[in-house]
């Protein structure tokens, strides 16, 4: 194997010691927006208002924290408002037991607000519905689990205060409705209502003595809309719009003026899936996405549904002063808290090694989303506390997950080695591009960079975070939801060993910067 140097990662030297920058704004400043709202992935989305507050729930799968809430004042600036749960329960592969459970987890929810409460209604995959509520949608939460599993489920309140989940699985399409007691612990009754071929993904709004059901139909990336006069039906369904127009699962939410503004996830490659916010008029009472310009489709760029409001963006780059990890990580399972820490050497994040054989089945792996459509994350290494067999490094994770890792050895000497693992339908199957590079000292500086335009990345070390030297060439980045995380490309600090005895690893910091286009390499 070699090792390359290339003008896009000596492009960069720089970059360690700027300030972060911000890699992706739809906000444009001049009373527009841009999509997507988010260039990352935040798929399965459901978005309410409460008062002049938006609140957006998306899937998290096996990660922990589970189910992340954001917030906004105008449905383009968003910021991480909190997580639905803290730790999955009722399952022990959510520990990372058996090889874990990283495509299943929880799947798209419903959330709600009714009398001062926040509900939200989900499924987790081989378990019963539960239904969460909280008197803030920051928590705490507690939930009541009910009889049944209903896939997808669609919460909601009739004027009444009357509770219902519809429900559907798109291999059936089958369209169910459940009703709810009085504080929404206990099905009631259930009803088929509605047939819809491969619908799944259910939202439910109600406008102007009108239901309309919103379903997402995978096996065309589209989304279809419904009606009736009564949640009993009939229902009447017609096309709405699809992954070349705008994206198959979504719905609407309202606006205080009485206005409405859609939102819409679209398959986007190996970012993942992401969110699109869109204008929306009403013609014969059926909800036209898009204007009357330009009926049909998402707009790349449309003015703000709400002016006013200033830039906001989630957390990235992080120092590791505070007492709690940023709102913007996740662990790739349920951690185990003995072996992290934030206080054992304050203003790092200490990674113990967990007992591990390969990246795929290692506790303790900490992610959050990639950014695009180009990102550089950086992050500062202190060495000294690996002992022999630790394999502690950073990279992607994902369907493909390329680590660039310090391996510990004997004496106190020190490696890196560049691996590859790609998650197939037999099971993950991992590459060694570069076995051994000796480095020395204390601290070191690995980078991982993110191109989602050319779907490819890089890794790369730096002895002084400003002079770089790539590992393992070009790295693929791949979407696909038979295999991987069944989530977009994510950056991941990871550090096990196949002995129980291992040492650990001090994080200083992580940086995210936008990553230039990228340029052809200087080969040595």
């Amino acid at each position: 194997m070699t090792i390359k140097s290339s003008i896009a990662l000596l492009g960069l030297s720089l970059a360690a010691t700027a300030l972060p920058a911000q890699v992706w704004r739809a906000d444009q400043g001049d009373g527009t927006y841009r999509n997507p709202v988010l260039f990352a992935d935040y798929p399965d989305p459901d978005i309410i208002r409460v008062g002049e507050d938006f609140y957006f729930i998306t899937t998290t799968f096996a990660n922990a924290p589970g189910m992340t809430i954001l917030h906004s004042k105008d449905l383009v600036n968003w910021q991480i408002a909190g997580h639905l749960m803290d730790r999955l329960e009722g399952n022990p592969r959510y520990d990372l037991s058996d090889g874990g459970d990283y495509r299943r987890g929880f799947f798209a929810a419903s959330m709600r607000h009714h009398k001062g409460t926040f509900y939200v209604a989900v499924s987790p995959i081989g378990l019963n519905t539960r239904i969460y509520r909280a008197n803030s949608p920051t928590g705490p939460w507690t939930y009541t689990e009910l009889d049944r599993h209903a896939f997808d489920p669609a919460l909601f309140f009739e004027d009444d205060g009357q509770a219902y989940l519809m429900t559907s699985i798109g291999t059936d399409g089958t369209v169910t409705l459940l009703t709810m007691n009085e504080d929404v612990t206990k099905i009631t009754a259930s009803k088929v209502v509605h047939y819809n071929k491969g619908a799944e993904g259910s939202k439910i709004i109600k406008r102007a003595g009108w239901y309309y059901l919103f379903n997402a139909l995978p096996s065309k990336l589209a989304l279809s809309v419904s009606r009736a006069r009564s949640l009993q039906g009939p229902w009447e369904t017609r096309p709405q719009i699809d992954d070349t127009s705008g994206g198959h699962q979504g719905a609407l939410v309202d606006l205080a003026n009485g206005e409405w503004a859609g939102f819409v996830m679209v398959d986007a490659g190996s970012i993942g899936r992401m969110t699109n916010i869109s204008p929306v008029y009403w013609q014969d009472d059926w909800p036209i996405w898009g204007t009357p310009d330009a009926p049909g489709r998402v707009p790349d760029r449309a003015p703000k549904p709400i002016m006013g409001h200033p830039f906001a963006e989630p957390p990235a780059s992080d120092d590791f002063s505070a007492s709690t990890l940023g709102l913007q990580w996740q662990w790739n399972h349920n951690p185990d808290d003995r072996r992290w820490s934030l206080r054992e050497r304050p203003g790092f994040l200490r990674l113990h090694a967990t007992q591990a054989d390969r990246l795929w089945t290692a506790r303790n792996t900490l992610t959050q989303k990639g950014q695009g459509p180009r990102s550089s994350a950086i992050v500062k290494v202190d060495m000294r506390g690996l002992r022999s067999g630790d394999v502690c490094g950073f990279g992607t994770f994902g369907k493909i997950s390329a680590q660039l890792s310090i391996v510990g050895s004997d004496k106190g000497r020190r490696a890196l080695t560049m691996m590859v693992t790609d998650s197939t339908e037999d099971g993950p199957r991992t590459e060694t591009r570069v076995a051994s590079v000796p480095v020395s000292g204390q601290t070191l500086w690995l980078r991982t960079d993110m191109d989602f335009v050319r779907d490819e990345g890089r890794v790369a070390y730096s002895s002084d975070g400003r002079k770089w030297t790539g590992v393992g060439d070009h790295i693929p980045l791949k979407f696909d939801w038979r295999t991987g995380t069944f989530q977009g490309q994510q950056f991941a600090l990871s550090c096990y060993n196949a002995r129980p005895d291992g040492g650990y690893i001090d994080i200083d910091s992580f940086t995210l910067s936008p990553l230039p286009e990228a340029v052809e390499e200087a080969r040595p």
